[in-house]
């Protein structure tokens, strides 16, 4: 029987991909350079490739903030300084707080049946501020947010912190649920404990990560959490 329910944050329950758009657009009129699709769409393949180096431990997360627009500068072919970007950026990216369609609806049949916890990947000051603005903390036991406790999933040393700070933790009444093999469901599975993968849009796995169950809706997850 599952008692503790361990959920990712973006693009799990919040819909990052419209905060970070929303976030980048303004960030770079502020700076100069014209956010079309185009400009956005590579500034999110950059950060993605970037968050990835965090994940294997090949970049600092301070490398990661940075880097990344060092990168799409040179990409752009321009000048800009990364670290005044990433202030304006972060700040912005605080503002974006927005549910997954049908996200908060799940939280309210699941939650006071099972412990919830969030495990999250990200900046505490951004972070922060949008669990504050979305209401979305009230569900929650404990949030685990990897800049303060510093490790990133999927670090076993993440989940260890986590698991020491819930009452009588038992692996086998846990489960992992995030939309990233590479760090959610890897995380989980370093960590011993069940994985679900949020995959709504059905994106193949080629990673060669496989989880222990994956759903496309919340109603399907709703459903499993009751037969494990």
């Amino acid at each position: 029987m599952i008692r503790n329910v361990l959920f990712d944050l973006d693009d799990t329950l919040l819909d990052f991909k419209r905060s970070e758009a929303e976030a980048i657009r303004h960030t770079l009129r502020e700076i100069g350079i014209e956010p079309t699709d185009e400009v956005v769409s590579l500034y999110s393949r950059i950060n993605r490739s970037c968050w990835a180096k965090l994940e294997t431990a090949e970049w600092t997360r301070e490398e990661v903030l940075h880097n990344r627009f060092d990168m799409l500068f040179e990409a752009l072919g321009v000048s800009g300084d990364a670290r005044a970007t990433q202030k304006l950026y972060e700040y912005r990216l605080s503002l974006g707080a927005y549910y997954i369609d049908g996200a908060k609806e799940m939280l309210d049949e699941i939650h006071g049946k099972y412990r919830l916890y969030l495990a999250t990947n990200g900046i505490v000051n951004v972070q922060t501020r949008r669990l504050r603005d979305s209401g979305i903390e009230k569900y929650f036991e404990d949030i685990f947010v990897s800049e303060k406790i510093g490790y990133n999933k999927p670090d076993k040393r993440f989940f260890d912190y986590a698991f020491e700070r819930i009452p009588d933790f038992v692996r086998d009444e846990t489960v992992m649920v995030g939309d990233l093999l590479t760090s959610d469901i890897k995380g989980g599975i370093n960590a011993g404990i069940k994985t679900v993968y949020f995959n709504p849009k059905g994106i193949k796995n080629d990673t060669g990560i496989t989880p222990h169950y994956e759903i496309a809706t919340y109603g399907e997850l709703i459903k499993l959490l009751e037969t494990l």
